[in-house]
């Protein structure tokens, strides 16, 4: 499930998004930095967190997401794969 993940360059551009964030972050705020639908983006965010890769919890309206433990060092290692 994790390969799938970040099998997408938006995907990966995403965490690479909420892993310079100092705390979480609410889905609409991740929207603005994409040229994407908000539902595109929802789908990927979802595909993150089943993966294990994000955490999210609703507040109101909006699901508010962050980093999960870990996921720094793994997108990190996955960095270095590419180089």
């Amino acid at each position: 499930m994790i390969a799938k993940a970040l099998s997408d360059s938006t995907r990966i551009e995403m965490l690479r998004l909420l892993a310079q964030q100092e705390g979480p972050v609410c889905a609409c705020d991740i929207v603005d930095h994409f040229d994407l639908s908000q539902p595109t983006v929802s789908h990927h965010l979802k595909t993150l967190k089943e993966a294990g890769l994000l955490r999210g919890s609703r507040s109101g309206l909006w699901v508010i997401y962050e980093m999960a433990a870990g996921s720094d060092d793994l997108l990190t290692d996955f960095s270095r794969l590419l180089e």
